[in-house]
């Protein structure tokens, strides 16, 4: 199950049951299964607060992922989605906001996979699966917007 929630932003998730099925479709290229999954929209201070609280890290960061999974194989978590800084980011990088809230979706989904990027290499690897993630949606559902 993925759902989809919004805290103290006011954009809620559009075409839920397509990011549905490709986040389930990008969990089955890495041999995963997704039993429980949970995107919370929200703003830069209520992510800041989590990252404060549970991380004691005092920097604004656009994703946070908890792994709450006991299984090999099976996914559950949940992931925190800043969307000042998704915004931010795709005004920096020149893309959609639609195209980096995908990219920010699959850097969750790929953490929870066992992908890391907490150096050069990992970030690179993580950099190619997010855009083969990116990719994948565009060819299930080409006539969206990119």
């Amino acid at each position: 199950m993925i759902s989809f929630f919004s805290t103290d932003v006011s954009r809620k998730v559009k075409q839920s049951r397509k990011l549905r099925q490709w986040l389930e479709a990008v969990a089955l290229q890495e041999r995963k299964k997704i039993a429980e999954l949970n995107y919370m929209l929200c703003s830069d201070e209520y992510l800041y607060s989590i990252n404060v609280n549970y991380l004691q890290h005092h920097t604004y960061t656009d994703i946070i992922t908890f792994d709450n999974g006991e299984e090999q194989g099976i996914i559950e978590g949940d992931i925190f989605i800043s969307l000042e800084r998704v915004v931010d980011n795709a005004s920096k990088y020149s893309v959609s906001t639609d195209n980096e809230l995908l990219r920010v979706m699959a850097h969750g989904l790929l953490h929870l996979c066992g992908y890391k990027d907490k150096n050069e290499k990992q970030s690179r690897e993580m950099r190619r699966k997010e855009d083969a993630a990116i990719a994948l949606f565009h060819k299930l559902y080409p006539s969206l917007v990119r």
